[in-house]
């Protein structure tokens, strides 16, 4: 098969200085991804094992039905809003999510955002890959029962058995990247489709088992909430929504430099987002109600529901299908991003393939089985670089639709000549990156002094919801700071 990008970009131009390209990171010649293409990429991110269970979770927070489905909603909509914000500079210049940046940060200083979102990217594939590996360890221990001999801890925390199956996985998504961007969308225009059939004979299957007059759509456990006091638990769910999506929505340029145009990826993004979430949330709901009489106990965990079942078949199709589709939300939001973020850092030595490797190897260097099992290393590890996403996003907002007021001299992304317009400082633009500095301090503290304060025992109250916040806090303090710098020091102007 012939490599896709070579079909879609075009070598660079003479001009374009090499220090600062490659055949990934130049402007596509042609931008060819249909409405379709994107409906499928938003199925793969929201169809995973972490999409059902955040979803599933959220009808146990003592809220109403209607109060659950409104927060959903809710949330995905703002996500919606954001994702075609994040798209349009991308779409319109044809170059990924990096080399935007030099827009806003400078040609050198875009650096800076690409590399914490790598390191935020590699952190999440590990625990991702693993995942999926816990749903494959229980297809070999059925079909092969022989195999629970090797699933006892061994090595480093994890058993020979659970090394098996996440190098199997690691192998078979390196693979699919391998192939690049064409195979890539072929195997989301596939995977997403492909899960919902198995989810909705999942739960045709537990609701025939349950019978119909059996299932709730109120799913809350304990103590009904009052009308006043199930407003911050709302808002609550709402930031939750988006908060799960916040690495999608800052990735999402590199998937929307593909769109044939604009209108494209918009419509693409309503039926993915809005349209898909909500069924996929009724979806869930369904699912998770039926295993109440089915297995008398409430799960949201899909993998354990078909482990559950105890059916040979059940076990093979649906345990498969979830190591599909979080292999397909792997890719998509954990595998492509860094490969484009560690090209841009050097484009001649590091190649968009090169990158996305440095990213799988650095997930098992992390070993996820370890730190992923800690809630406090989750809380302190992901949450001080989550934090950072919202300012990111901010930033890159404001420098683009209201600095340089949505032109951009792309041919200029592209030089390292002193006199360039996003030369800035040497490279660096000043403004973004104290603007960075300003939304990320308080962004972090928001996630990390709450929590050490109450383990500390300096306070008794929780505070840690402020956490819960954390992106929105980061991308308001973004797009304030950068529009205060920048008034007060132009720097950014309009191409």
């Amino acid at each position: 098969m012939s490599e896709p990008t070579a079909s879609i970009t075009h070598a660079p131009p003479p001009a374009y200085d090499p220090r600062l390209t490659n055949e990934d990171l130049a402007p596509l010649k042609k931008q060819t991804w249909s409405s379709y293409n994107i409906f499928a990429f938003w199925m793969s991110d929201v169809h995973s094992v972490g999409g059902y269970v955040t979803a599933g979770s959220l009808f146990a927070l003592g809220l109403a039905s209607w109060q659950v489905l409104f927060a959903l909603v809710a949330g995905i909509v703002i996500v919606n809003v954001f994702c075609n914000l994040v798209a349009k500079p991308s779409q319109v210049t044809g170059v990924p999510y990096p080399v935007i940046n030099r827009a806003v940060f400078g040609v050198l200083g875009a650096n800076i955002p690409a590399i914490v979102r790598g390191l935020i990217a590699i952190a999440w594939y590990g625990v991702q890959t693993y995942l999926a590996s816990q749903a494959l360890i229980i297809v070999f221990l059925k079909f092969w029962p022989a195999t629970a001999a090797l699933n006892t801890p061994s090595f480093l925390g994890l058993s020979a058995l659970g090394y098996i199956c996440y190098a199997i996985l690691w192998v078979a998504q390196a693979a699919v990247f391998w192939r690049g961007m064409d195979s890539i969308r072929r195997f989301v225009d596939w995977a997403g489709p492909a899960v919902y059939v198995v989810m909705v004979v999942l739960a045709v299957y537990l609701v025939s088992q349950a019978g119909w007059e059996n299932i709730s759509l109120d799913l809350s456990q304990g103590d009904s909430l009052g009308f006043a006091e199930s407003i911050p638990v709302m808002l609550g769910a709402i930031a939750l929504v988006v908060s799960y999506f916040s690495g999608p929505m800052l990735n999402f340029g590199d998937f929307s430099r593909y769109g044939r145009s604009f209108e494209a990826v918009k419509r693409g993004n309503l039926l993915g987002l809005p349209v898909n979430f909500l069924f996929f949330s009724i979806l869930t709901v369904i699912t998770a109600s039926a295993t109440v009489p089915v297995f008398g106990e409430l799960i949201t965990d899909p993998i354990h529901t078909v482990e559950r079942i105890d059916t040979p078949f059940a076990i093979l199709l649906g345990g498969l299908t979830f190591v599909i589709a979080t292999v397909g939300i792997n890719i998509v939001a954990n595998f492509i991003s860094p490969a484009f973020d560690f090209s841009n850092v050097s484009p001649q030595r590091i190649s968009w393939r090169a990158g996305g490797m440095i990213a799988a190897v650095g997930s098992v260097v992390l070993t996820p089985w370890n730190w992923y099992s800690n809630p406090d290393a989750i809380h302190y590890t992901l949450g001080l670089l989550g934090a950072l996403i919202g300012p990111l996003f901010g930033i890159l907002i404001a420098g683009y639709y209201i600095c340089a007021r949505q032109r951009v001299a792309v041919d200029e992304l592209f030089t390292l000549d002193q006199g360039g317009r996003y030369w800035f400082r040497k490279g660096y633009n000043p403004n973004a990156i104290w603007a960075t500095v300003a939304a990320g301090v308080p962004a972090i503290a928001s996630v990390l002094v709450p929590k050490m304060l109450l383990d500390l025992g300096v306070t008794a109250t929780n505070l840690t919801w402020i956490a819960d916040y954390s992106w929105f806090i980061g991308c308001g303090l973004g797009f304030v700071a950068l529009m205060v710098l920048e008034r007060r020091s132009p720097r950014i102007t309009a191409a």
